[in-house]
């Protein structure tokens, strides 16, 4: 019997054998390379080699994206300048407004750029670790539930090389923390119900700890971290080794711990005086609750997020079609869809084969998270009438990982059986096919990928029918064959999306779409650090940040310490460039949207007549306050008459000169309201 077979047989019942005093460890590099004792030889090697993959995919070239999101990388840098913003997620150092989530994301950026300077990589790098350590936490979850190195490393490979996580990870949106602290809480939990197998274990520490991790999660993008509390919840009801009341008493207090995580913030903000902090962006109130449960919350649903610049109302509107094929469509099926249906045949096929296991069970245990995750995610991005962008879909790449590699161990255990090989067979040429679909939507990206994918995908599924009847050596490679055939797509997407720069706010992945609605990036390019020595500037706009010039940048620098904001622009994509340039505040007015009434017209004045803001930029060479996102946003944000934005433009406008620098029209407040711009 090999290992995996005594792994699986032990896997059966429950609960585990209660475990006796541990080994001592020998802290020496001989076992770091060579891992357990009880492992093959060839088990940490791998390890250790997709770790060190994992890590060159999403750290190579990784300054070719300049500033990717200005949106958060000027939040970063106002956090490296002032301990206020960083608690607060300023979009600048002097705190005017927010940016739209919590900040828990901008941290480790801002933290980054404290130590190290203002640029692109200090921004980058924090996301590519998170994502080497997500691909091994999620390793390390799925070993431990299995017992199997193999459906550990298959796991994380796919979630590695998953196009949108390659993308996420190599990005400054909150995304990539988000997913790093969600399989955190699903590792925790699934301690928490290995625990109740064990006469010392600690069930309520891990479920405390899964909690925690959750409020975190929630901390970094609201309430999108709370789409996994079904799973989370629903394996520890059905697999803990306890009673029922004590499993109930345990959830409440992962509950507990989730709230304290995530309130203490929360409840700091709500309670601090209005008049001292930063506006909330995204709010229309100033308050954070009316964000986590309007704009970034129930509205998304709906579709009826006040703020918003589109909505979704029946039918996805302005977000895309809704509807059970949205994960499939032609903007999101390259980026997650290559192995959802596999998975999904996976779990039903894994749920069928334990269904004779003990309820302890943690291989079932494992089943029951990862697609509880799975359908939960899958089905509110699928109907969710709100803002929808195809990088959410990398919330579901762990649970699709996770249960490929769970699924395909149990089946190739099971490969004498003729039910176990033929779903193998049918779920390799079902990804093969889809595969092959996938791959025609780009037709000029490696035109040659997309039958040897089909054919090779359909042979192995042919030959995996009969495996049982193969020698070893044989089976074996035709179920190596049948992974590269699954894999290839997903995996040439992938090194297509490592390889294209990323800019703007809405990035996607893969060859079709590759720079989604941003700006083409790199060094000295749009939204790079190297921006400011452009020909002509650009304010920007709704998706996109501005492009400061060097003759810009130096009219903010001048005389800026006499000044709390160098300048103040319409929108915060419009103000982050020439933020990140100059490294001096600049006022976001509206916030992200352009849409939030802050400031107030009056309030604006009264900054004017102090002598606090030096600037106004508009919207450029395209004339008027009209120059942003399709002509009717000024540097992202509405022109519409009676909004606070464009309220404060006209004053502007009317009564201090403009004058135009490198294609920019640019107003010199420094006068006050009765002056003249030079």
């Amino acid at each position: 019997m090999t290992t995996t077979d005594t792994t699986l047989a032990r896997s059966s019942t429950t609960p585990a054998p209660t475990r006796t005093t541990a080994r001592p460890r020998r802290l020496d590099l001989a076992r770091t390379w060579r891992g357990r004792d009880d492992d093959p030889a060839w088990v940490r090697p791998a390890l250790i080699g997709l770790l060190l993959g994992t890590g060159v995919l999403y750290l190579w070239g990784l300054g070719a994206s300049g500033w990717a999101n200005t949106f958060y990388s000027a939040a970063a840098q106002a956090g490296s300048e002032s301990w206020k913003a960083f608690f607060f997620g300023s979009s600048d150092a002097a705190n005017s407004i927010t940016v739209d989530k919590t900040p828990m994301s901008l941290w480790p950026m801002a933290l980054a750029v404290k130590v190290f300077g203002l640029a692109s990589w200090t921004i980058l790098v924090p996301q590519a670790l998170e994502g080497v350590a997500a691909v091994g936490l999620l390793h390390a979850t799925v070993r431990r539930t299995t017992g199997s190195p193999f459906a550990g490393l298959l796991s994380g490979l796919v979630l590695a090389i998953t196009p949108v996580a390659v993308l996420m990870f190599r990005f400054n949106n909150p995304d990539a923390l988000l997913v790093l602290l969600l399989i955190g809480s699903v590792y925790a939990t699934l301690r928490g119900v290995e625990s109740t197998t064990l006469v010392a274990g600690h069930p309520v520490r891990w479920l405390a700890l899964g909690g925690a991790l959750v409020g975190l999660a929630f901390l970094t993008k609201m309430l999108q971290a709370f789409l996994v509390l079904p799973a989370l919840a629903l394996v520890y009801l059905v697999a803990a080794n306890t009673g029922l009341l004590k499993r109930l008493g345990h959830l409440l207090v992962a509950f507990g711990s989730m709230l304290l995580a995530a309130g203490w913030w929360i409840a700091i903000v709500s309670l601090w005086p209005a008049s001292s902090r930063p506006y909330i962006g995204g709010s229309q109130t100033n308050s954070i609750l009316e964000l986590t449960l309007g704009y970034n919350g129930f509205g998304r649903l709906t579709g009826e997020e006040t703020g918003s610049v589109g909505g979704g109302g029946p039918g996805g509107g302005g977000w895309g079609t809704t509807g059970i094929l949205r994960l499939f469509d032609s903007e999101i099926g390259g980026q997650v869809a290559w192995l959802l249906p596999a998975s999904l045949v996976l779990l039903v096929a894994g749920l069928w084969f334990t269904r004779r296991h003990a309820r302890t069970d943690l291989v079932r245990a494992g089943l029951v998270v990862w697609g509880a995750w799975l359908v939960v995610t899958a089905l509110t991005f699928s109907f969710m009438a709100g803002i929808f962008h195809a990088y959410y879909t990398v919330a579901l790449a762990p649970a699709i990982a996770a249960l490929v590699g769970t699924g395909a161990w149990l089946l190739w255990e099971r490969r004498d059986s003729q039910l176990a090989m033929g779903i193998a067979s049918g779920t390799v040429s079902l990804t093969a096919v889809l595969g092959f679909a996938l791959l025609e939507r780009s037709t000029d990206f490696l035109p040659w990928l997309n039958y040897p994918v089909l054919v090779a995908g359909l042979v192995s599924a042919l030959l995996l029918a009969g495996v049982s009847f193969l020698p070893r050596r044989i089976a074996l490679a035709v179920g190596a064959a049948a992974l590269v055939a699954t894999l290839a797509g997903p995996a040439a997407y992938a090194v297509d999306t490592a390889a294209t720069p990323h800019t703007g706010s809405v990035p996607s992945a893969g060859p079709s779409s590759g720079q989604g609605q941003g700006l083409p990036g790199g060094p000295g390019g749009a939204g790079g650090p190297g921006g400011g020595g452009l020909r002509g500037g650009t304010t920007g706009g709704l998706l996109s940040g501005s492009q400061s010039t060097a003759q810009i940048t130096a009219l903010l620098q001048q005389d800026a310490s006499a000044y709390d904001w160098a300048a103040a622009a319409v929108g915060s994509n419009s103000a982050a460039g020439y933020q990140l340039a100059s490294q001096q505040p600049v006022m976001a007015i509206g916030g992200f949207n352009g849409s939030d009434p802050s400031p107030t017209l009056a309030q604006f004045q009264t900054w004017v007549a102090q002598g606090s803001i030096h600037w106004f930029i508009s919207g450029g060479s395209s004339g008027g306050f009209g120059g942003g996102f399709g002509g009717g946003f000024g540097g992202g944000g509405p022109s519409a008459g009676g909004s606070t934005s464009s309220a404060i433009a006209s004053w502007v406008e009317s009564n201090f000169t403009a004058t135009t620098v490198d294609g920019v029209t640019l107003y010199d407040l420094s006068g006050g309201a009765t002056g003249t711009a030079s």
